[in-house]
């Protein structure tokens, strides 16, 4: 029965019922992919090729790998309608130039032009040789205007052999001055039998399972398909494609860092943090911290060196997971260290530890830029012979002259602004042969989507539960002066109460030119309430009666230190701030939160500042001074999840303002879109998975292609192991 259903079921030859005997398939041609007839260079003319050459277009290669930026609708003539904007594809039936009367304007040049619908006359200014390039029986590619009465005028033109289109939608392309799109269409036209030379990198099982066409027919697809489910089929093949080559350099390097890397094993009796966190805190632990003390231990515990992101709600505690790992380096005899990107907030981190580890006799110490040179020097000593257990700093902190007795655990705060080599140094300042554990943290809830593009080279952990006492927190959105004169009796009511409130302004002083960069997008400085005049405003008017205290990055070091000192021990009602209280500032009394100009900040620093009240007995109140028209601001007073609102940020921002080239080196996406393709993104995670798994080196022969195609999509970076 067997053998019966496999001879009926035996190849065939195509288009027959003939069955192909096993010597024909044998001798049956095979044709190769030629890939190095992709680098024969573009045959243009000297401007063309100059305008090509800063497009990055230098061979057929290139120009096939220069995707559409756009698709736009190609007509038949008989189709096209008055004032439209179109491309048609024609032939030349007659041409001839027209002189004019104007002075100093060249001839124009008119032909008629016909598809295998209709005829027109079409129209060229100011290039009167095309009467000689354009011959009759000529092809055309033409973009322009239809003027009506079979009358079109060219804007764009080329020479094409193909047949790009009748009518659908054809590619629109980045062009440059002397190069059009229309040209690019049909140079692309023309290098479409080049196709067959492309080499497809993904191996076969992975195609099969997921259904995706081979490289060369999605890149025809692109290109070419007249209708927008075709190339949108091409442009998701590719970009799996894309976000696959990603999640294998990511998990390859993290890969190379456990297999290449050591680091000190924390495995013994935790006399010190089993007894801490039995009785040391002064409140109860949520699981998912109690969760991620069990994981971190666990990865402590082990030779290989951990490298994991710990991302929470705002309030959710993570400095405490920090202290515990950091505890387990002490316990051991060795150091841990906690590096911040600002001095304000490493002294709240230095603050927050003090308090955490309440009688535990563990040496703890500062160094920042601002830390006095005996101070200095003393600090430097006692890490040097590893008197100091633990250190809380700045990047002063990995200064070459820093030296550590036996440094086995660092954790980075907000890491993300720190550079690639400032957080590798802090590899270097392990004992020789071993890199410490390395523990990542952001107060910023991150999408899962970016957190697979950004940080798929670290293991995660989410903190989404919030710790008890935490208060809910009433957000308004604050809009005109009638509203602002309320707001401000609302704020007065608190005050007389006995709570205190923050005032954050989006610069410092009026004179300070905005950034996007930090507000997302520039404003006039004269709707910029800045800190300075604010405070000195307030100070004077709204809150005349009260105690008004100003804190900003620009101010000495003792001046932050006293203005943040009077606010934390009751001494003053309102801190006026820049966004320098973003995060890592406690002062469980403050119930208010007043936001200008909210507009100019992201949603995550809105969701951050918010987060500054709420920590105390008292019911807490966020007010943000902005447009209501702004759908950001409206996101904050709708939702109080972290993790919604960075969902919502990136369904606003798109990928383009937040997945640009990391300080790690992986550039943006060119065919991927996120969050459309977050489902193709995990699909993508969950392959590279398998392979690494199952080849972390690309050795195996079916992975050959797919090591090479790694190697020239992302270069160096591909191979290179993740630092600290």
């Amino acid at each position: 029965m067997t053998t019966t259903i496999i001879e009926a079921t035996g190849p065939r030859a195509f288009a027959s019922r003939d069955r192909l005997e096993r010597a024909a398939l044998l001798g049956a041609p095979v044709r190769w992919p030629r890939p190095s007839l992709l680098a024969a260079p573009l045959e243009l003319g000297p401007k063309a090729a100059e305008a090509a050459a800063g497009l990055g277009l230098s061979t057929v290669g290139d120009l096939l790998e220069h995707l559409p930026r756009a698709r736009r609708e190609a007509r038949s003539i008989d189709a096209l309608q008055p004032g439209e904007t179109a491309t048609v594809v024609a032939e030349v039936r007659a041409i001839a130039g027209r002189p004019v009367r104007r002075r100093g304007m060249r001839p124009l040049v008119e032909a008629t032009v016909s598809d295998d619908t209709a005829t027109m006359k079409v129209t060229f200014f100011n290039q009167p040789w095309l009467v000689d390039r354009y011959r009759p029986g000529t092809r055309l590619v033409l973009h322009g205007k239809y003027a009506g009465r079979a009358s079109f005028r060219v804007s764009h033109h080329a020479v094409t052999e193909e047949a790009v289109a009748g009518h659908g939608e054809v590619s629109h392309y980045a062009a440059s001055v002397g190069l059009s799109s229309t040209q690019i269409l049909a140079l692309m036209a023309g290098a479409r039998d080049r196709l067959d030379e492309v080499v497809e990198p993904l191996p076969g099982r992975l195609r099969a399972g997921e259904r995706l066409a081979d490289r060369p027919g999605a890149l025809a697809a692109v290109h070419f398909a007249e209708l927008p489910a075709e190339a949108e089929a091409g442009r998701r093949r590719l970009a799996f494609e894309e976000l696959f080559l990603t999640q294998l350099a990511l998990l390859h390097r993290r890969a190379r860092r456990r297999a290449d890397a050591t680091a000190t094993s924390l495995g013994d009796e935790p006399w010190l943090t089993g007894r801490w966190l039995a009785g040391g805190l002064p409140f109860e632990l949520t699981g998912d911290q109690r969760a991620a003390i069990e994981t971190i231990g666990g990865e402590l515990a082990g030779a290989r060196p951990m490298q994991r992101l710990l991302m929470g709600e705002v309030g959710s505690g993570k400095t405490v997971i920090a202290l515990y790992a950091m505890l387990r380096a002490a316990e051991h005899g060795r150091q841990a260290v906690l590096m911040a990107p600002t001095e304000t907030l490493a002294e709240q981190h230095f603050a927050a530890i003090q308090r955490l580890i309440g009688a535990e006799n563990v040496t703890l110490g500062l160094l920042t830029g601002s830390t006095p040179a005996a101070r200095r020097a003393d600090i430097l000593a006692k890490l040097g012979s590893g008197e100091l257990a633990l250190a809380v700093g700045t990047h002063a902190l990995i200064e070459p002259g820093v030296a550590f007795a036996g440094l086995a655990v660092a954790v980075v705060d907000e890491q993300h602004r720190f550079g690639v080599r400032q957080r590798a140094a802090l590899d270097a300042k392990a004992p020789a042969g071993l890199v410490p554990h390395v523990l990542h943290m952001t107060a910023t809830p991150i999408p899962r989507t970016l957190a697979l593009c950004q940080h798929g080279d670290l293991d995660q952990t989410r903190l989404r539960e919030l710790p008890r006492g935490r208060r809910p927190i009433d957000t308004h959105l604050i809009s005109g002066e009638r509203e602002r004169a309320r707001a401000y009796e609302r704020i007065r009511e608190e005050l007389r109460g006995g709570r205190q409130a923050f005032v954050v302004c989006p610069l410092v002083e009026e004179a300070e030119e905005p950034g996007a960069g930090s507000w997302g997008r520039a404003a006039s400085l004269a709707e910029a309430r800045a800190a300075t005049v604010e405070f000195e405003r307030l100070a004077a008017g709204e809150f005349a009666d009260f105690r008004v205290v100003l804190l900003h990055g620009q101010m000495h070091h003792r001046d932050k230190q006293a203005a943040m000192a009077a606010f934390a021990g009751g001494e003053a009602d309102i801190l006026v701030a820049s966004s320098v209280v973003e995060v890592g500032i406690d002062v469980p009394n403050a119930s208010v939160m007043v936001v200008e100009n909210a507009e100019r900040f992201g949603i995550s620093q809105l969701h951050q500042l918010r987060g500054r009240v709420g920590r105390g007995e008292h019911p807490s109140l966020c007010l943000l001074f902005g447009p209501k028209s702004s759908p950001r601001l409206r996101a904050l007073v709708d939702h109080a999840d972290g993790f919604a609102l960075a969902e919502i940020d990136l369904a606003l921002r798109r990928e383009g303002e937040l997945i640009g080239t990391r300080q790690s080196g992986i550039s943006q996406f060119r065919t991927a879109r996120l969050p459309e393709d977050g489902e193709l993104l995990e699909r993508a995670r969950g392959w590279a998975e398998r392979v690494i798994a199952a080849d972390p080196d690309l050795s195996a022969p079916e992975h050959a292609l797919l090591a090479l195609a790694l190697a020239a999509a992302l270069g160096e970076e591909a191979d290179r192991p993740i630092a600290a």
